[in-house]
């Protein structure tokens, strides 16, 4: 009897895996297109525009008020002649015919020359003054009577002093821009010295710092806000100053001019300085603001 031999494979019936599921054919990947960026903040647009429109409005008011003055004043030049004037006077800005006929830019540029001088000296004795004056508290009851008395005095009234010690009229203005340009600085200084946390200075008790190490490493960088501060008070006095100086010591210099070409009845032309010297001073207002944001405030021990 013969038998028959069946492989598994021929003998099992073929089995189909139910829970196995059906194969799917592949669907193509599709394209995300990228989110859309979001829209931008309009809250900085207009908060600028409302800025700009408030500016025009200002300006406008003040140039309708001039107007208005010029109409009820027959010697008093309107917008339109002192612009006219303005052409002509920065048509040739620069120009040199000698120490009493030069043009308005080379006197705005005496004028700033001595008061960079003036504040440069007082900024290098008003600045280290402000730091004893903040630090040790015999400096403080010293000085504060002193700066109490000295202080409110107009700084024209300095002016012959400077003449009389100086006797050269450029010293005397750059003597009265010193004057009332310290004040600010050695104040605001002091405020600052006095306002550093005591335990910025315990710390440095601690480590036995020197004196030099605390000034440079812990109270100049707390201070320096303070230091700008009294900087910006200082330069915008400074430059107030210097124009009242010049109109009484003569010679080159924006005051001067003023008051020259009021002597030549030329009154377009002193409306035309007056917007230089406030051109001037907002200038010198906005690049100490630029100098301050520059600077890092924080210091380490």
């Amino acid at each position: 009897m013969s038998t028959l031999t069946l492989s598994a494979a021929d003998a099992a019936p073929e089995k189909v895996d139910k829970a196995a599921p059906a194969a799917t054919p592949a669907t193509p990947a599709t394209h995300t297109p990228p989110a859309a960026p979001a829209p931008r903040s309009r809250g900085f647009s207009l908060q600028w525009l409302r800025t700009l429109i408030a500016a025009v409005s200002g300006i406008g008011a003040l140039v309708a008020v001039w107007w208005m003055v010029a109409d009820t004043v027959d010697s008093f030049p309107g917008p339109i002649p002192t612009w006219h004037a303005a052409v002509e006077l920065f048509a040739d800005p620069f120009y040199n015919n000698g120490p009493n006929d030069m043009g308005i830019g080379w006197n705005v540029l005496y004028s700033l020359e001595r008061v960079g001088i003036g504040f440069g000296l007082a900024a290098l004795v008003g600045i280290p003054a402000g730091f004893l004056v903040g630090r040790f508290g015999f400096m403080r009851s010293a000085s504060e009577p002193v700066i109490s008395l000295l202080r409110p005095v107009s700084p024209l009234a300095w002016l012959p002093i400077g003449l009389l010690v100086f006797r050269d009229a450029n010293l005397a203005a750059i003597w009265v821009i010193f004057i009332c340009s310290i004040w600010p600085m050695i104040i605001n200084t002091a405020a600052g010295v006095r306002a550093v946390p005591q335990d910025y200075l315990n710390v440095a008790r601690v480590l036995a710092l020197s004196e030099w190490k605390i000034v440079t490493r812990i109270l100049f960088p707390a201070v320096l806000p303070h230091i700008l501060t009294g900087v910006r008070l200082a330069v915008g006095t400074a430059w107030l100053v210097i124009v009242a100086a010049e109109m009484l010591t003569g010679g080159i210099g924006i005051g001067f001019w003023v008051w020259d070409e009021w002597n030549n009845l030329s009154v377009e032309h002193i409306l035309v300085a007056i917007l230089v010297i406030g051109v001037v001073g907002l200038a010198l207002e906005y690049a100490l603001l630029w100098l301050a944001k520059r600077f890092s405030y924080g210091g380490t021990v």
